[in-house]
């Protein structure tokens, strides 16, 4: 007996195969092939974080929490502050009062014994907020509280104060405390020539002794000026209290002395 061959068609018919069962390469000769896949769609392109930008010029009110001097202090010696108030952008507070902003002394220069004003030169690089959220920074002092009469120059160079009044006090003291003293032993001669005498002393304890030193003590406050924006996810600035400063006091007001130490 021969083997029943059944064809593509009387499989159909036998109700036995449906219609692309085989696949278009299995097919019988002019059946279309299937359609290809859709392609997969790409993947969708994560959305990027909003960003807030404190523009350059915003300025940031800070107190001193480490004392800095030009008698001790070197270049690379850190410091730190924290913001006194806080820092709107478009209404919303995006950094609070409490923050914190390091940086390091870049300069420092000790007061000349015959001229010479103390300097300190600083550069603020690091904003923390109290979430724990940090950003870089670029900030110079544009004014200092100190309790002296330093003062800062345009490129936020903090200067000690030149005590010419204390100088011109000085000489004056001598000149005329020599005088006294030499009216007493030798007359009108005497008091000329002590007042020269007690002139030359001033004028060396002016000559040979340091200026005043540029002291920031803690508590000091420093208003400084970003030198460029800063950008802050605002995902990451959710704060709707203005934040909380520490309580320092500040420094007492205090008159610039010479340093007569040989140091």
């Amino acid at each position: 007996m021969r083997p029943v061959q059944l064809s593509y068609l009387g499989l159909l018919a036998a109700g036995l195969l449906w219609p692309g069962a085989l696949g278009a390469q299995n097919g019988p000769p002019g059946t279309a092939p299937p359609p290809p896949a859709a392609p997969t769609a790409p993947a969708a392109v994560a959305a990027k974080p909003q960003r807030i930008v404190v523009p350059v010029g915003t300025h940031l009110p800070l107190v001193l929490h480490n004392g800095v001097s030009t008698r001790s202090a070197h270049p690379g010696d850190p410091i730190y502050l924290e913001t006194l108030f806080p820092i709107l952008v478009d209404g919303r507070i995006v950094i609070p009062a409490g923050s914190y902003v390091s940086g390091e002394i870049t300069e420092a220069k000790r007061p000349g014994r015959v001229k010479g004003r103390g300097e300190i030169m600083l550069r603020l690089t690091n904003l923390i907020l109290p979430n724990g959220y940090q950003v870089s920074l670029l900030a110079t002092p544009n004014d200092a509280s100190t309790g002296g009469a330093d003062s800062v120059d345009k490129e936020g160079k903090i200067k000690g104060d030149t005590d010419k009044t204390r100088d011109v006090k000085t000489v004056g003291e001598t000149t005329a405390g020599g005088a006294t003293i030499g009216a007493i032993t030798g007359g009108a001669k005497g008091a000329g020539i002590g007042a020269g005498i007690g002139a030359a002393v001033g004028m060396a304890a002016v000559l040979f002794t340091r200026g005043p030193e540029v002291v920031l003590p803690r508590g000091s406050t420093l208003d400084v000026v970003l030198d460029r924006p800063v950008y802050l996810d605002s995902a990451r600035v959710q704060f709707t209290d203005p934040g909380h400063a520490s309580t320092l006091a500040g420094p007492p007001n205090r008159e610039p002395v010479r340093n007569t130490s040989p140091e």
